[in-house]
């Protein structure tokens, strides 16, 4: 009589899993998951010409400043550097009173990014997350008005810096704009996306108070939206030339309304205004360089969330 072995049907506690094959799918673009994009010839042309492009005025910039007035003027103009540069640069510098109108600039830039960056995050916020009676009607009003030209409110405005004693002083251009409605609607369609409901929810049942849910979930989550927010006003704030040069006068100017002196004569010598305008650059170049990595890091977040 003969026996059967029964069969062995343990496992093999010695063998990994399979492990499953990658993902090979494709986007409808035709590239896998994890490819990256490979750029052709034209790429590269399109990217060189808008490089050029963008690169272009500032060199203009750099040469007419190092030119004298007949040669910036002369029939081909220059091409390249000349070796005016420094002597045109004092000349503006002294001419314009440009250390105090720089000093000027940065605090109004800088109050009125700060002061835009904290207000309109929270007006986002509440209009994004918040429910309150007449949200939608408030929402209106603010994305209303900018509808609005800023040179139908000119005459009022003065007139109420004018009543608080403020024209002549930089209270007068800093205040009217601390807020802005783009600002406000910017970050509260960030928000909507970009910040879910069961964040705050689960901030609440920790016992977060709104405070506290602002600074340690809202601000956090906000960081991509103000980065680019911050970059845009304080690039306007800097170059803003009309409400300076109507509230400001002569002895405590902005840079731009400064810059406006040195084209004031009836004929203004070009290589300086060119001096002046390279000056003027200077800063925004310096924060883009500093503060650079912080933007672009920023926007790669945001990116990267959504």
């Amino acid at each position: 009589m003969t026996t059967t072995s029964p069969t062995n049907t343990a496992p093999d506690l010695g063998r990994r899993p399979p492990i499953p094959a990658p993902d090979r799918r494709r986007s409808r673009f035709g590239i896998g998951a994890g490819q990256q994009l490979k750029g052709g010839p034209f790429t590269y042309i399109a990217l060189a010409v808008v490089g050029l492009g963008s690169i272009l005025p500032l060199y203009w910039t750099l040469v007419a400043a190092s030119h004298d007035q007949q040669r910036v003027l002369d029939t081909p103009p220059p091409l390249v550097p000349g070796g005016r540069l420094w002597h045109n640069l004092q000349a503006a510098w002294d001419q314009a009173h440009l250390g105090k109108a720089i000093v000027n600039s940065l605090i109004v830039a800088g109050c009125i990014t700060v002061a835009t960056l904290f207000f309109c995050t929270l007006a986002g916020y509440a209009f994004a997350k918040m429910r309150f009676r007449g949200r939608n009607v408030l929402m209106t009003a603010v994305i209303a008005t900018l509808t609005v030209p800023p040179q139908l409110s000119v005459v009022p405005l003065f007139m109420m810096m004018s009543d608080l004693g403020w024209n002549g002083h930089l209270e007068s251009v800093i205040f009217p704009t601390l807020v802005g409605a783009f600002g406000v609607f910017f970050m509260r369609q960030y928000l909507i996306e970009a910040l879910p409901y069961e964040l705050i929810e689960a901030a609440k049942v920790d016992g977060a108070s709104n405070i506290r849910i602002v600074w340690n979930v809202v601000l956090p989550v906000a960081r991509p939206a103000m980065m680019v927010l911050g970059m845009l006003t304080f690039v306007q704030a800097w170059n803003d030339f009309f409400w300076p040069f109507l509230a400001l006068n002569q002895d405590n100017p902005t840079l731009q309304v400064a810059l406006g002196q040195l084209q004031a004569s009836y004929t203004p010598d070009q290589s300086i205004v060119m001096a002046g305008a390279l000056i003027s650059t200077l800063p925004l170049l310096l924060v883009f360089v500093l503060f650079g990595k912080q933007i672009v890091g920023g926007i790669m977040a945001g990116a990267v969330k959504g």
